[in-house]
């Protein structure tokens, strides 16, 4: 099934990624009143009249052709030349510019079908707003306010009507842009069909400028996020579904994560909040340092997050080409003596610009998802912790010892193992890392944190007053029966 592509262009600030929201129905593009926001190709999925298309938001087309300018025109013109149709997007209120008119010469040239979509024509009489632009010559014409949804039927309506033809299978129920529903499929067989359409979701996080994009890029095998020597140049989460090999996966491009002090812009605040989501929504999660300036106290605080989220993780040390023997076994060094909170972490020295050591990665991506999402069996958890604690018996509590009866399986991704046990909350953490190390060994859990939950059977007679023990009953009656004999 081959849905067709919708590509939205404009100049900036013209509410490209408002309307990719208003489509997908989703908060995937960052919308902010801010020219230039988004830089990079963003693609979703729009269901129009029970029908699917492939919607991309582009960034902004300027003119300009340097710097980071340029890197984002080739970005929209890669995005123009795989769309079936379309939207050229305009501002009614700024009114027809130079730059729309260079814009329409070049989707012109380039003799793609397209709609001219006249956004933001809330509190403006549409009759004027369309006035205006009645001299590009577009045939299909669009009156929309993309944030408050009016005009959206009518914009529709001319998607439909210059689409390719549907495929008999692309016929799909559920509720589309519009607002009025259709009959839905079941929900638990549309999750399993997107989570097998996604694959395995690779997010990659890093500070500003570690070489986050250029590895997204050096992944796939083309350049499909905008790349520039300029800190902050990616600003949206970008997820790029892709197949390798016959396996399917979904690459995020995240923006850089300053520490808190540093960020002051309203922008790059939410842009951290998509990278964080991002991480939540992730399999595995690729940590990007750069080498020559270490691991330092953000790129821990990074992993932190990444690990208080349950995400599996692989270290790349980036820029490790051209340094010397004496500062690679100083950063070698360096990392052993900041790691040892998690010494199961897979580490990797690429060069993301050169290519060196970035097909190794796959390899630890894959067993670090296999061991986030392994099914543990109860009669096998339950025989480890039984040799564990065979090995080395957990320790005495008031002259009791404290007693590890089971475990069984309570979730994936993270794995989690529950012990079912008296007095277990008075376990020594020493003691609890042994079994974490234990269980981790056992599995042969690498690349992903593991949670260990215990749980102590309760005392039913606990907390209550005047209440006799069946030990206590028993007793007392005999010596009843005692007392009785004797009379």
């Amino acid at each position: 099934m081959v849905s067709p592509v919708l590509a939205l262009v404009g100049r900036p600030n013209v509410g490209k990624s408002t309307l990719f929201n208003r489509l997908t129905r989703s908060r995937d593009a960052l919308v902010a009143d801010l020219p230039g926001l988004t830089r990079d190709r963003q693609y979703g999925l729009a269901r129009l009249e029970g029908r699917s298309f492939v919607l991309i938001d582009t960034g902004g087309l300027t003119g300009a052709s340097a710097g980071i300018d340029e890197a984002m025109a080739r970005q929209t013109l890669a995005a123009v030349d795989e769309a079936d149709l379309v939207l050229f997007l305009v501002d009614a209120r700024t009114g027809l510019s130079p730059g729309d008119e260079l814009i329409m010469e070049r989707l012109r040239r380039l003799g793609r079908e397209t709609i001219l979509v006249v956004n933001k024509v809330d509190g403006i009489g549409e009759g004027v707003a369309l006035a205006e632009f009645s001299g590009l010559g577009f045939a299909a014409v669009a009156a929309i306010s993309a944030s408050h949804g009016r005009g959206m039927r009518e914009l529709v309506e001319e998607i439909l009507e210059r689409a390719p033809p549907p495929d008999p299978d692309d016929v799909i129920g559920d509720e589309d842009a519009t607002g009025h529903a259709e009959a839905a499929s079941d929900d638990d067989e549309q999750r399993r069909a997107v989570a097998e359409e996604r694959g395995v979701v690779i997010t990659v996080v890093g500070r500003p400028n570690v070489g986050k994009s250029t590895l997204v890029n050096r992944l796939l095998g083309e350049d499909r996020v905008v790349v520039f020597d300029e800190a902050g140049t990616t600003r949206d989460a970008i997820f790029i579904p892709y197949e390798r090999n016959g396996r399917r996966y979904t690459l995020v491009d995240t923006a850089g994560v300053r520490r808190r002090g540093r960020v002051s812009e309203t922008v790059e605040k939410f842009s951290i909040v998509k990278t964080l989501q991002a991480i939540d929504r992730a399999d595995v999660v690729i940590l990007v340092v750069d080498a020559r300036d270490g691991l330092v106290e953000q790129d821990l605080h990074l992993l932190g997050t990444v690990l208080e989220h349950g995400r599996a993780a692989v270290l790349a040390i980036n820029k490790w080409d051209g340094m010397g023997p004496d500062e690679r076994r100083s950063v070698l060094g360096e990392l052993d003596r900041k790691l040892t909170f998690a010494p199961w972490l897979r580490r990797h020295l690429i060069s993301a610009l050169h290519g060196s050591g970035v097909g190794e990665l796959y390899g630890s991506i894959h067993e670090a998802h296999a061991a986030a999402t392994a099914r543990l069996a109860t009669p096998r958890l339950s025989a480890i912790l039984a040799d564990a604690v065979r090995a080395h018996p957990p320790p005495l509590r008031h002259g009791r010892r404290i007693k590890l009866r089971y475990a069984h399986a309570g979730g994936l991704r993270p794995p989690r193992i529950v012990v079912h046990g008296n007095q277990v909350e008075h376990l020594p953490d020493q003691y609890r890392r042994y079994l974490e190390n234990a269980f981790r060994a056992a599995l042969d859990l690498r690349g992903t944190p593991l949670r260990i939950e215990f749980k102590s059977g309760s005392n039913p007679f606990a907390g209550r007053k005047n209440v006799l023990t069946p030990r206590q009953v028993r007793k007392r009656q005999r010596l009843r029966q005692h007392v009785k004999k004797r009379r």
